[in-house]
């Protein structure tokens, strides 16, 4: 948010990288660490936080319900455990979605199809 990142998406983030992406404070990153147990950075000598990209994920998608959507601490920390412990909820609904991309792909196939025919 606050500046373009200099790595590549997929590259580990120092704390103060992490924050100048996000334009939050270090302590608050700090601080969720100690609230949130999802969001567990690498810590290698002296305590240097390293971020993968999923915790980088994890971040701005914490600091979206919090500051955006009016979550509190406690309500994040309830989304979070409950998404956690329903991951076969998530791919009985993949189904549903499949056959929704089918309807899409088949109105498509049939709109070129008569853009071909009429041209």
């Amino acid at each position: 948010m606050a500046g373009v990142p200099d790595k590549a998406a997929g590259a580990f983030r120092t704390i103060g990288e992490l924050s100048r992406e996000t334009g939050l404070q270090q302590h608050i990153l700090r601080y969720w660490e100690t609230r949130f147990p999802q969001l567990r950075p690498l810590q290698r000598a002296g305590n240097r936080r390293y971020y993968r990209p999923e915790d980088v994920a994890l971040v701005m998608r914490i600091n979206s319900l919090l500051n955006h959507e009016g979550y509190t601490i406690r309500g994040v920390q309830k989304l979070l455990a409950d998404e956690r412990k329903r991951p076969a909820a998530s791919q009985s609904s993949g189904a549903v979605d499949l056959g929704a991309i089918r309807n899409v792909r088949d109105s498509l196939a049939q709109t070129l199809a008569d853009d071909a025919g009429g041209a």
